[in-house]
């Protein structure tokens, strides 16, 4: 990536709740070019949608996640992808410190085999599981940048001026002049198929990570849409997402 793309964008003063008008008619904001170009399916039916209905615990999360990898893998589903909201838990990535669990009887806490440190998952927050095949092509790097640019591209259909920091994998806006993380990435792949995947902070209890160094960062606050004023529902973010998928 560029020098340019790799800076912080301007602060927004407008940044606010979207018009019903600009709900239903959603202009096209070009963050970057398409990185998707030989990752995901050609067609967007290619891909299926599963949207789990509820809060869910996240060990019955993760077991129907990793059954549908072992179905892509195995070539009888094709790339599928999930979105799910759970009940409060914290989960830890393959490299996570102890030390950065401040409170371990918060929430109940999972270690998983994900990338990255420890994170919460909860009400108001959209986990998104892409289970994507890149057999035909093996590079992960462009995959996360592929979901990074994707994340900012659906953001920025509500006004969001969402960006990445060089070596600081998630999603960011600026709040207050200072960025703060409002999605963060963990990633895993097993026979060059997908799982894990991103979470994107829509409404939820932002104190919540108070029992936790979010992926390992202390330097940098947590936000939400909502946080930085923008208000909408999980179905409409959902619906920008699979747009710009």
């Amino acid at each position: 990536m560029g020098e340019e793309e790799n800076r912080y964008p301007q602060e927004r003063n407008d940044v606010r709740t979207p018009s019903p008008s600009l709900r239903a008619s959603v202009e096209h904001v070009a963050i970057l070019g398409d990185p998707h170009v030989g990752l995901r399916p050609p067609r967007d039916d290619a891909t299926n949608w599963i949207t789990l209905p509820g809060l869910l615990n996240y060990q019955d999360g993760l077991k129907i996640m990793e059954e549908c990898l072992l179905e892509v893998i195995d070539g009888t589903k094709p790339d599928t992808i999930f979105l799910s909201e759970y009940n409060s838990v914290y989960t830890a990535g393959t490299s996570y410190n102890q030390n950065e669990l401040l409170n371990p009887t918060h929430f109940p806490v999972v270690y998983t085999g994900r990338g990255g440190k420890f994170t919460y998952h909860g009400p108001g927050q959209r986990v998104i599981y892409p289970i994507i095949n890149l057999n035909n092509k093996k590079d992960l790097k462009l995959y996360i940048k592929t979901l990074e640019h994707w994340i900012i591209n659906t953001l920025a259909q509500f006004k969001i001026d969402a960006f990445i920091i060089p070596n600081k994998v998630g999603i960011w806006v600026l709040k207050n002049g200072k960025p703060a993380k409002i999605g963060a990435i963990g990633v895993r792949v097993k026979k060059w198929v997908t799982y894990h995947g991103i979470a994107v902070n829509i409404n939820p209890n932002l104190e919540h990570y108070n029992g936790i160094i979010p992926c390992g960062i202390n330097d940098f606050p947590v936000t939400s849409l909502k946080d930085i004023g923008v208000d909408i529902s999980m179905e409409e973010f959902d619906m920008v997402l699979k747009r710009k998928w």
